[in-house]
């Protein structure tokens, strides 16, 4: 019998697309940028961005094309190259802030808003290249506009790289310190990981994998309004049966961002990598996993019974999204960011939503803590401490998880930090005023949990 579609699942994409805030949040075209090293870091920085502007200056042209032709919104056209670490290997601190202006720039020149991949993967160790990136982080991400940072310093295999979580407080301090002006800012565009994904399209966190191809094209699709729509008509549908309805709900979502990136490789000549499923919310009302939670029946997100609901939906959208496609990936699920999520604001507002509620959610969803403005004056011991713990749930759980902290510099708990666009506003939030110092000063490695040992 031939493929056919009915009338009634042309409307209902239709409405997905027009009323319910249905996405594509990004095409991310990924470079290996191996290839790029040069005699210095002046000549690193100018072939990597010759390579860049080579291989995706008709980037944004094709998701333009997409959006008007099939009339689905292509919000953002971004690139992830090789961690950037690996390729400047031997350059110096200063050398690697060139590379980084030569990236902010190379993304400028093809017009998309934001570049990942200035990385180092630490989670065993550092080689020199990796500590003169890091090193080079605060002022990288101060002097630049597009550059996103991530360092990925734990896994399940390889425990966790305490010398790094001790190191990394530091940097976001640094981070926040130098983009004051901005409400720290910076800090916004740089993400700690445990068993980071090589074929994330999301920024702040994305990079091209070591493994990946030359170059491919990823899809970060996103429906928080599609699924709560779904919801909102199920009120009194046991969560089993809902469940399967959100399962379904992600599997047509996925379908569309397979469209997109199968269209969008064939014009690009770019090799089609995976759809990356993820609820992710915006500030826009109706566009918040807060929102969705609270549909099934919480007063507000973080109230008791929080935990098992996002547990809950980050399963169905998985297996709606596995169901779609046989190259789902990157971390497709549910996110959690305070500043990007309207309800979520609204329950740390209303006293719902603290840190540490959010750190139980991350065990279930597909990040960790991220977009949380904390007290300016926050220890960068604190910091750390906050990073380990993330990390240690990560590890333990086999499943990626991350930090995107900031510390906002002047500000204390009840002020609020106001980035705009896509990253939004966030109140600040208190953190625990017990040191953990004497704990983070022991660094070290953090063994890898027996359940590793399984070749």
């Amino acid at each position: 019998m031939p493929f056919s579609i009915s009338k009634d699942e042309i409307l209902e994409t239709v409405n997905m697309l027009q009323t319910e805030n249905l996405d594509i949040r990004t095409i991310t075209m990924g470079i290996n940028i191996q290839d790029c090293r040069g005699i210095s870091g002046d000549d690193t920085g100018r072939k990597i961005y010759e390579k860049i502007v080579t291989c995706a200056g008709s980037l944004v042209k094709v998701g333009d094309d997409i959006e008007k032709e099939y009339g689905i919104p292509v919000i953002n056209k971004r690139v992830s190259v090789t961690p950037v670490a690996m390729v400047a290997d031997g350059l110096s601190q200063d050398e690697m802030v060139q590379v980084g202006i030569y990236l902010d720039r190379a993304a400028a020149e093809i017009g998309i808003n934001f570049l990942g991949g200035f990385s180092a993967l630490v989670h065993k160790g550092f080689t020199r290249g990796d500590r003169a990136l890091i090193d080079a982080i605060p002022e990288t991400l101060a002097w630049t506009e597009r550059v996103c940072s991530s360092v990925n310093l734990a896994t399940t295999k390889a425990g966790i790289n305490m010398d790094a979580v001790y190191l990394m407080g530091q940097i976001i301090k640094l981070t926040a310190a130098l983009t004051a002006n901005s409400d720290g800012v910076g800090c916004a565009k740089l993400v700690v990981f445990c068993n980071a994904a090589e074929d994330n399209p999301f920024m702040a966190g994305a990079f091209h994998g070591p493994g990946e191809p030359e170059t491919t094209i990823n899809i970060g699709i996103s429906g928080p309004g599609v699924v709560l729509n779904t919801v909102k008509k199920y009120p009194d549908t046991d969560l089993g049966e809902l469940a399967n309805l959100i399962k379904n709900t992600a599997f047509k979502i996925t379908r569309t961002g397979e469209l997109v990136g199968r269209v969008a490789s064939k014009r690009l000549g770019v090799p089609f990598g995976i759809v990356d499923l993820s609820l992710a919310p915006t500030p826009a009302i109706g566009d918040s996993v807060a929102d969705i939670l609270e549909s099934m029946g919480l007063e507000r997100v973080g109230a008791h019974g929080s935990t098992a609901a996002l547990a809950m939906l980050n399963d169905a959208v998985k297996k709606g999204g596995a169901m779609a496609s046989s190259y789902v990936g990157g971390l497709s699920g549910a996110f959690i960011p305070v500043s990007e999520d309207a309800g979520m604001i609204k329950a740390v507002e209303d006293g719902a939503l603290t840190i540490d509620k959010l750190e139980a959610m991350t065990c279930v969803c597909s990040v960790g803590l991220d977009m949380i403005a904390i007290p300016g004056d926050t220890p960068a011991e604190t910091i750390s401490a906050i990073i380990a713990d993330e990390a240690a749930i990560g590890m333990i759980n086999r499943k990626t998880t991350a930090c995107r902290l900031i510390p906002a510099p002047g500000k204390k708990v009840g002020d609020w930090v106001e980035f705009g666009g896509l990253l939004g506003r966030a109140p600040i939030m208190k953190v625990n005023p017990f040191s953990s110092a004497q704990f983070i000063k022991r660094r070290g490695r953090i063994p890898a949990p027996i359940h590793s040992l399984n070749n």
